[in-house]
């Protein structure tokens, strides 16, 4: 029972992805508006004295959310092909299922890299979208997103006998 739970929650992170890569897709002109916003520091009442000058470049901000956009897609595609992996092995021995888990854990690893990497580091600590209305919705929803990947991670990744 345990080998299905651990593959329903890989399904699940997977399908986070993919719905996130979605969502920017249809939304592309407000998911460039939300990361213009971010990008370009334009609501930092809290720490005015900016780390980072502020990025306006249309360019940059068309390259940064490709750039989230292809971890979520990237995090839906693995996390899928690693749950489909487990799945074929389920029934197997131990050392085969736990092979199997490789790239649900590079997808989950890769959610870490998007979630916390891209909007906490980056987002949050260096260009500071927690001080903003848009970007503190973002950076809230970031840190939902990796800790139940983190989590996961740590239940998935655990030896099946």
């Amino acid at each position: 029972m345990i080998r299905y739970l651990k593959i329903v929650l890989i399904v699940f992170v997977g399908l986070q992805g993919l719905f996130y890569f979605i969502s920017n897709a249809v939304n592309w002109e407000y998911a460039q508006m939300a990361v213009s916003a971010v990008l370009s520091q334009s609501d930092s009442p809290a720490y005015p004295n900016l780390v980072v000058p502020s990025i306006t470049s249309p360019f940059l901000v068309k390259l940064a959310l490709i750039g989230i956009m292809t971890g979520e897609l990237l995090v839906g595609l693995l996390c899928l092909k690693g749950a489909f992996d487990m799945w074929k092995m389920a029934d197997g021995p131990a050392e085969g299922f736990n092979a199997a888990k490789t790239w649900a854990i590079v997808g989950c690893c890769t959610a870490l890299i998007v979630w916390f990497g891209i909007f906490q580091v980056f987002g949050a600590a260096l260009l500071q979208m927690w001080q903003g209305q848009v970007g503190v919705g973002s950076f809230e929803g970031a840190f939902m997103y990796h800790a139940a990947s983190g989590i996961i991670l740590i239940f998935v990744n655990q030896k099946d006998d």
